[in-house]
């Protein structure tokens, strides 16, 4: 009976065990089934399916779309840069470089003089001669003048006695004894007397022969015992020819061309043959602020300091001015304009890149560079080396000129 009941336990314990069994597991434990795969909803999968799809085929259409649009524009800026000419520009510019101008020129001393005596008479010594450095006031030489010396004493007494003889008609005149008349008579004779006696003391004076101003004694035409004659020029005697060189004048004459460009202040170099690559600096002081009609100059002074005495007054040598020209012309390389039927002309790039010929006057020619007079404005862009197939309102690529290393040898020539 023991066997038969533990069959029946297992059989029951198997039956709760098979599916459907509600009694197999305790309420709030139930669980899947072991070994089935989990679906998902049927409704998650037909929302979202079609919502990817469509924005995946978007992502695509867009990609494409935009790859088109690139090709599109590579396309269009490989045409334009293949349809358009590309040129090397240059701006056109006024050549304001400072250009050299060599004058000739002679030196003249800045305080020259001939001294002459003011009296007649004989040379009694001389302190100085030629060579000699003398300051201002300094005694030159002495005259012996007897003449002169008889006419003092004479003008002495006269004045003397005119003096007493006023004295006593001012005492006269005030007890009414003689007339105001007479009285002023003796009074303006005493004045002139007086006068007289002065001039004659002031020529005396002037028999010590004494130096003007500082400077170097370049002549002596006098000696011991020489007979001079006061006066100027041919009516009188030289006596020494003095110089103030440690300061030199140097005049030119600019021509009319270069006359605006030359003020005072202006610098200058001075070069002479006698000291080979040496230059000397100089000054331009005034200027005679007119030409000269004859020879269309202008007379231009150069102060040049000569402290150490290197330089001689009456030497010859040549003034070199750097002039910078305010009106100076715009120069173009020479390989810009070509000669064509309208006469010389010159390709330039307007604001919008297309090409314009323009009719230009032509000036000098300096090689390299020529200059325009009329037709072309400051800072144009002037095409290089154009040919005729640069059509009037051709459409071009402006590439800017880059000189070669060591270029600009026809601009250092000119200069």
């Amino acid at each position: 009976m023991n066997q038969t009941e533990h069959h029946e336990h297992r059989r029951d314990g198997a039956e709760d065990r098979q599916p459907g069994n509600d009694r197999a597991e305790p309420q709030g434990r139930q669980s899947a089934p072991r070994g089935l795969p989990t679906r998902p909803p049927v409704r998650s999968v037909a929302v979202w399916g079609p919502i990817a799809a469509v924005t995946f085929l978007a992502f695509l259409v867009t990609i494409g779309v935009w790859r088109r649009i690139h090709e599109r524009a590579q396309e269009k800026a490989f045409t334009k840069q293949a349809t358009q000419v590309e040129v090397n520009v240059v701006n056109a510019q006024r050549d304001r470089k400072p250009k050299e101008l060599i004058l000739p020129g002679t030196f003249q001393a800045f305080q020259e003089t001939t001294i002459y005596p003011r009296s007649n008479g004989y040379v009694k010594g001389w302190k100085v001669d030629i060579g000699d450095d003398v300051v201002q006031g300094q005694l030159l030489a002495e005259i012996e003048a007897p003449e002169l010396d008889q006419q003092v004493a004479q003008a002495k007494a006269n004045y003397e006695i005119a003096k007493v003889t006023a004295e006593r008609w001012r005492d006269l005149v005030q007890k009414k004894v003689v007339s105001a008349q007479e009285y002023d008579q003796n009074e303006k004779a005493y004045e002139a007397a007086a006068a007289n006696y002065e001039q004659l003391r002031k020529l005396q004076g002037f028999k010590e022969i004494v130096a003007p101003f500082g400077g170097k004694i370049s002549a002596r035409n006098i000696d011991v015992g020489t007979l001079v004659t006061a006066g100027s020029g041919n009516s009188g005697t030289p006596l020494f020819r003095l110089v103030q060189s440690d300061l030199l004048r140097v005049y030119v004459y600019a021509p009319q061309e270069n006359a605006p460009s030359i003020h005072a202040g202006l610098s200058a170099k001075i070069i002479l043959q006698e000291f080979p690559g040496q230059q000397f600096d100089g000054t331009v002081t005034r200027t005679a602020g007119a030409l000269d009609p004859q020879s269309r100059t202008m007379q231009v002074e150069v102060q040049v300091p000569n402290h150490e005495n290197k330089l001689y007054a009456g030497m010859y040598g040549e003034v070199k001015f750097r002039l910078a020209d305010e009106n100076a012309p715009i120069v173009v390389p020479a390989n810009t304009f070509l000669f064509r039927t309208e006469g010389p002309q010159v390709a330039t790039v307007t604001k919008d890149n297309r090409i314009h010929w323009q009719t230009i006057r032509v000036g000098r020619d300096f090689g390299t560079q020529l200059e325009v007079l009329d037709g072309l404005a400051e800072n144009s862009k002037v095409v290089m080396n154009p040919t005729d197939d640069l059509g009037e309102g051709v459409q071009v690529q402006v590439k800017p000129f880059e000189k070669p290393k060591g270029g600009s040898s026809g601009q250092s020539a000119r200069h």
